[in-house]
């Protein structure tokens, strides 16, 4: 499978296979993100939300969920014979979070689903990836009945670098989900071809 585009995406500055988390807070879209674009089944964690979480996860926006990721989700797409992305995606409730310094070994970056019903859930896994130097870009998953806001004034109200890329996306579409990705690494190409010294991979 090739993305559109993605003769854009050079392959010589990055490994053939490449670490991708998808992060993001509780019922954001990350596991149907990753199960759109993924070319093998994905593997899912997902449990049914139980009395037990009560009180402690956040639902508010997302009362019809009833199931979350209580490990981690999984999937693979190739971009190119020399290029396959590995994708994570990372659980989202608070209690799951002591996870992500383990998942974030060896990933070269990370997409950062928003909501903008809550964007403030995503502000920890925007801190995550600026405290360990890890390359990310935002995805804003537009719900039905959602407030609009353009790209700009997404990167105001999570006071993000200008150089981060942001778009617009419906973790339901195949194609869009890939463009983000595809922006991600050409983000990431950026980094590099501009001489700039890219961050490590968490160790």
């Amino acid at each position: 499978m090739v993305f559109e585009g993605s003769e854009r995406v050079g392959t010589n500055a990055l490994a053939s296979a490449v670490k991708i988390l998808i992060a993001g807070g509780f019922g954001v879209g990350k596991t149907t993100m990753v199960g759109a674009v993924s070319e093998i089944p994905p593997l899912r964690t997902e449990e049914m939300l139980t009395e037990v979480g009560a009180g402690v996860d956040d639902i508010s926006g997302v009362e019809a969920k009833t199931t979350t990721t209580v490990a981690i989700d999984f999937g693979r797409i190739t971009i190119n014979p020399k290029l396959v992305l590995y994708l994570f995606g990372t659980p989202g409730q608070q209690r799951f979070w002591f996870m992500w310094d383990e998942l974030a070994k060896g990933a070269l970056g990370a997409v950062v689903l928003a909501d903008t019903r809550r964007l403030d859930n995503c502000f920890a896994s925007v801190d995550f990836f600026e405290r360990r130097k890890v390359p990310f870009m935002v995805a804003v998953n537009c719900f039905q009945n959602a407030p609009v806001y353009d790209v700009e004034q997404v990167r105001a109200a999570l006071d993000v670098d200008r150089e981060v890329p942001i778009t617009l996306t419906d973790a339901r579409d195949k194609e869009l989900s890939k463009h983000a990705l595809v922006t991600l690494m050409e983000y990431l190409i950026k980094l590099r071809s501009a001489g700039a010294r890219a961050p490590q991979p968490s160790r």
